[in-house]
């Protein structure tokens, strides 16, 4: 496979997980077994990858509550981490 037909791939594979986490999410807000404010910021953590309105909905969400850049750069450093090659 080619490498911009794995991205794509991998691409499909986030948004899908972000639309279930989202949908998780929603069922959780009524559910008190699901923890749904988490479900729901994690998928739309994956969404800011690939949509511009996210993006901006995050930038805003930053600029308003400093105290949540760390957390949020530490998380996305986790989600998108490489992976690395270590010594064979």
């Amino acid at each position: 496979m080619s490498p911009k037909g794995s991205k794509s791939v991998f691409k499909i594979g986030r948004i899908t997980a972000a639309i279930i986490l989202i949908i998780l999410g929603f069922f959780g807000l009524f559910l008190p077994v699901l923890q749904g404010i988490l479900f729901l910021a994690a998928g739309c953590l994956l969404l800011t990858v690939d949509f511009k309105p996210f993006r901006k909905w995050l930038y805003r969400l930053k600029k308003r509550y400093p105290q949540i850049r760390k957390p949020l750069r530490d998380s996305r450093r986790w989600l998108f981490r490489k992976k690395r090659k270590g010594p064979s």
